[in-house]
């Protein structure tokens, strides 16, 4: 089950997790937002990978400084740290 996120709880909930984190950037207009979401869902639930979801409509400085383009963005964290996006 995916956890939100904001800039109060990023820090806690994916900088200083254990293990891997990935990040899902999206926005509740995004159509392709919602298809991807059942899949990062199941592939969460597989890999006993953490998911977070960041709405970057109300977390505009996260998205800055992730370099956030485009959406959906997926972000992967392991241990703190920023290992891949897609």
């Amino acid at each position: 089950m995916a956890t939100n996120a904001t800039t109060e709880t990023f820090e806690s909930e994916v900088l200083k997790s254990d293990g891997k984190v990935l990040v899902d950037f999206w926005a509740e207009w995004c159509g392709p937002c919602h298809a991807v979401s059942p899949v990062l869902d199941r592939i969460a639930d597989e890999h006993q990978v953490k998911l977070v979801k960041v709405n970057i409509d109300e977390q505009q400085d996260l998205a800055q400084r992730y370099g956030v383009a485009s959406i959906p963005f997926m972000l992967l964290f392991e241990n703190g740290e920023p290992q891949a996006s897609a």
